[in-house]
């Protein structure tokens, strides 16, 4: 071997070596995160001295509205709650996700500490799923049921069989094993998502059952027509609902995957047409637009404001000698 020549592979490198190396470009900064703004305040989060109350269940409600499916909810009952009284009542759609200890909302944790605080009347809640047939998984915190459930049917749908569901087949459930305020005004409901138009829906088509609404990045677009909602609620006699509706400026926006804009797929967009329809109207109403994105965030970290705000007139005492009235509100062993 002539050890006077160098091979080529060798000087190539040899040539690349040479040549300074530019320092890779900085990686864009990546934009901040809208929903990292809203975190759980202490009304969200157990608080020493509040009595807890129960969340029972597990329960199986059969349906006749959507036959073949059943629903899985579950049953807050208050420390206060007292059988002798009738009890306010509150239904959370997607209950799963409302209920969840962990989650963004903590319903339960918000339910006690304002319960404890007299800020709203004694209630019994109802955290109730979507519905399935037997064979078809629960919805989970991390999978609502979109693809796996009966959900986009029953919440999307613009009729009045989820309404059934609740107003049918629900309450005379829970009316069987509690004193359940018969008043409308102390009934509501509330979601999010498609939650929220299926908790509009029923109180838009059983007012005389339920007349508060709760609705978080509500979907009152076109995934089966409920961006009509704004002009429906024109065209209609007014109604005696109260609603909160809230959402985020980065909510689904309506560019799909070819980027075009489809304006009745704009969550953000239809959330303030149905608030402008809603003023329009008369009707008692309250709003907040956030920065978030399509999740329970903001929502959750503002339940408290809405149920306060929602609940806001139930019954007081003015009576400067009402001492119960003046003090936290007791389970009934404890005024005894």
């Amino acid at each position: 071997m002539n050890r006077g020549i160098v091979p080529a592979a060798i000087l190539a490198a040899a040539a690349v070596s040479a040549v300074p190396q530019q320092p890779a470009a900085p990686a864009a900064p990546q934009p901040p995160n809208p929903d990292s703004h809203y975190q759980l305040g202490p009304d969200s989060l157990p608080r020493d001295g509040v009595a807890k109350g129960d969340v029972r269940g597990p329960y199986t409600l059969p349906s006749q509205a959507y036959p073949g499916t059943q629903h899985t909810y579950w049953v807050y009952v208050p420390a206060q709650y007292d059988p002798a009284v009738p009890a306010s009542l509150m239904i959370f759609n997607d209950g799963q996700a409302f209920k969840n200890m962990d989650g963004d909302v903590r319903a339960p944790n918000v339910l006690d500490n304002l319960i404890d605080r007299r800020e709203i009347p004694v209630m019994v809640a109802v955290f109730i799923n979507p519905g399935r047939t037997p064979e078809q998984p629960e919805p989970t915190p991390q999978d609502w049921g979109d693809r796996s459930t009966n959900r986009p049917t029953e919440y999307n749908t613009l009729d009045d069989k989820y309404a059934r569901v609740i107003v049918d087949e629900l309450m005379p459930a829970i009316s069987k094993d509690y004193n359940i305020a018969k008043d409308p005004e102390r009934r509501g409901i509330g979601g999010s998502s498609s939650g929220a138009i299926a908790a509009f829906t029923v109180a838009w088509e059983r007012p005389n059952e339920f007349r508060k609404v709760l609705s978080i990045v509500g979907s009152f677009t076109n995934i089966r027509g409920g961006h009509a909602y704004a002009d429906i609620v024109r065209k209609s006699e007014k109604k005696p609902i109260r609603i909160f509706l809230q959402d985020g400026r980065n909510d689904n926006r309506g560019t799909g995957r070819d980027g075009r804009y489809d304006q009745t797929r704009d969550w953000f967009l239809q959330n303030v047409r149905l608030m402008q329809a809603l003023s329009e109207k008369g009707y008692d109403l309250n709003y907040t637009w956030g920065i978030g994105r399509h999740g329970q965030k903001q929502g959750g970290a503002i339940l408290p404001d809405m149920m306060r705000w929602l609940w806001r007139d139930h019954p007081v005492s003015t009576d400067v000698n009402d001492a119960v009235e003046r003090s936290f509100n007791n389970p009934p062993e404890k005024n005894k």
